[in-house]
């Protein structure tokens, strides 16, 4: 055999050597590993990859004046006429009526509507004077922010439940118990039948207790609605810290109850219709639900089963302020007019005055110590971890002008509600991705730079939505190799067209495995695209054209932040 031979059989013989080698690594790298860690090792490398092929620039931090007083509700809310009338009155002596979304709108959710056209329809008398009522449709926990805050005090107030009346007094507007019941409805957990019957099995029975257990125990994946907007959850949090320690729902025990609990609640969704998509995915095998909705959704009938908890929810009328006696008087016979036996039964038909024999299972609570429990929650939720959030801005050319003055007006002022707990970092991106404040605990000095950051964001260019998407998840895998037990959460506020970079394809499969939720806020935005991002990990997605979007932020933040 010759020299040249000799040589090219060797390269071929180490080529082989040399592939066996490398399939033998990789083929032996993964054994003994499960399918998780193989995944987040592949998702790791993939996330490395996309990130090394972008431009990416660090800004130089820049302060900015920050302000230490808290969040003021009543300045965020946006004006009343934001929420509308669905009855007009129709004469000049009236009340005007804050009503629960779900039963002063429309259709299955229009029984109160329906019943208050009817009274003006009929042209009651009052001492001789013929009267009306304006229903304003708004939903409780928004209605009592309303009130609380003196932005604006209807003459009547109707929640799903009594707790929101307890509040409204306790925060120093008078009310009078007019109709303790307008239409029977009651709170209830909604779980999928097949964990219904293994907690059946394992626990004798299905109530909040058993649930709250289950759930401690990793058993139940549930979610419930913001106990600051919802009242189903602002019920559940009340029954759950009641259901750790009757004696005293701000204890130690109920609140180390709570804790455990909390810390193995999938999410807390902002609003019934993305923690319904939820269940819809597979994401939780229970959630809270009012029965007349519950009895109204057909794709929940079959599936799933109802258990009654907590207060009941049968509408009560409150009486508002220093109101003259004929006011008194109009509200009073609203109230006798709701109660007739026809306006029951039409109440029945849209879903309400079912399960009677339920009985409320919750002691009276003092209106103050319901707002202690939310502030509970509010520091509680997490359970031991702390939130790790970035924001991802747009400043491409389409934000110029309005849109980028909204996005700015509404994270320096929605900023207030992030925990001081927690750390926060901000990427912008137009044509290429800037790092505008990295990931730190939110103390005075973060919070400074943030308000800096945020004011110091100027438009131009094109849109890479996703390539600022793959920055803010290289940032929170940074982070989440130091610090393990932070809960990792995007924020992406944009208009929602991308022109350029990466693309939704590209990123969807890492977004799946990392399981970050990224929640989107659109500014004069193409909000589906938006909500295609949102949906892939059950987050919520906010149109921002509007002007409560600073109360929407806020509301956001204070659930998920």
């Amino acid at each position: 055999m010759n020299k040249g031979k000799l040589i090219f059989l060797s390269v071929i013989l180490l080529v082989v050597v040399f592939g066996l080698v490398y399939v033998g690594v990789n083929v032996t790298s993964n054994w003994g590993k499960s399918e998780k860690q193989v995944s987040a090792e592949d998702a790791g490398k993939r996330l490395s990859r996309l990130y090394s092929e972008l431009s990416v620039k660090t800004e130089a931090p820049v302060k900015g004046q920050i302000d230490l007083d808290p969040a003021d509700i009543g300045e965020s809310l946006p004006d009343i006429s934001k929420f509308p009338i669905t009855v007009e009155n129709t004469t000049p002596n009236y009340v005007e009526i804050f009503s629960s979304t779900e039963k002063g709108g429309s259709g299955v959710d229009g029984w109160l509507t329906e019943v208050a056209a009817e009274f003006n329809k009929e042209q009651p008398e009052v001492n001789g004077s013929k009267v009306s009522v304006k229903l304003r449709n708004i939903a409780s926990g928004t209605a009592a922010d309303y009130i609380k805050s003196g932005k604006y005090v209807p003459d009547a107030f109707t929640p799903s439940n009594e707790l929101w009346g307890q509040m409204v007094e306790a925060g120093g507007v008078k009310t009078e118990l007019v109709a303790k019941r307008l239409a029977g409805n009651v709170p209830g957990i909604v779980i999928s039948k097949a964990k219904y019957d293994a907690i059946i099995e394992k626990y004798g029975a299905v109530n909040v207790k058993t649930v709250t257990d289950a759930i401690a125990n990793n058993e139940l994946a549930m979610g419930y609605t913001d106990p600051f907007a919802s009242s189903t959850g602002l019920n559940f949090l009340v029954t759950a810290l009641d259901t750790f320690d009757s004696s005293d729902i701000l204890g130690e025990k109920a609140v180390q109850g709570f804790e455990k609990f909390q810390a193995n609640v999938p999410f807390i969704a902002s609003t019934t219709i993305q923690m319904r998509d939820a269940a819809k995915s597979g994401s939780l095998d229970a959630f809270v639900l009012e029965y007349q909705t519950f009895v109204n959704a057909a794709d929940l009938k079959n599936g799933y089963v109802f258990t009654p908890f907590g207060v009941r929810h049968d509408s009560p009328l409150y009486a508002l302020g220093e109101l003259p006696q004929e006011k008194k008087d109009i509200i009073k016979k609203f109230a006798e007019f709701v109660a007739q036996e026809k306006y029951q039964k039409l109440a029945k038909e849209k879903g309400f005055n079912e399960l009677e024999d339920y009985q409320s299972e919750l002691a009276p609570v003092e209106g103050g110590l319901i707002a202690s429990a939310q502030q509970i929650w509010k520091e509680k939720k997490n359970g031991n971890k702390s939130i790790a959030a970035v924001f991802v801005t747009d400043v491409s050319g389409s934000m110029a002008g309005e849109p980028l003055n909204r996005l700015k007006e509404s994270l320096i002022k929605g900023q207030k509600y992030l925990g001081k707990d927690n750390s926060i970092g901000l990427v912008s991106y137009s044509d290429d991705v800037a790092i505008n404040l990295p990931i730190a605990k939110y103390d005075t000095n973060q919070q400074s730079m943030f308000v800096g950051a945020v004011n110091s964001l100027q438009a131009g260019g094109g849109t890479a939505t996703f390539d600022g998407i793959v920055v803010a998840l290289k940032m929170l895998q940074d982070e989440l190799a130091v610090h393990q037990d932070v809960k990792p959460i995007i924020f992406v506020l944009s208009d929602g067209e991308t022109n350029q970079g990466y693309s939704l394809d590209d990123i969807k499969s890492l977004i799946e495995t990392y399981k970050i939720p990224i929640y989107t806020i659109g500014y004069n935005a193409n909000i589906k695209a938006l909500q295609s991002i949102s949906s892939i990990n059950e987050a919520a997605s906010i149109n921002a054209d509007t002007d409560d979007v600073v109360y929407k932020i806020g509301n956001l933040f204070n659930v998920q932040v």
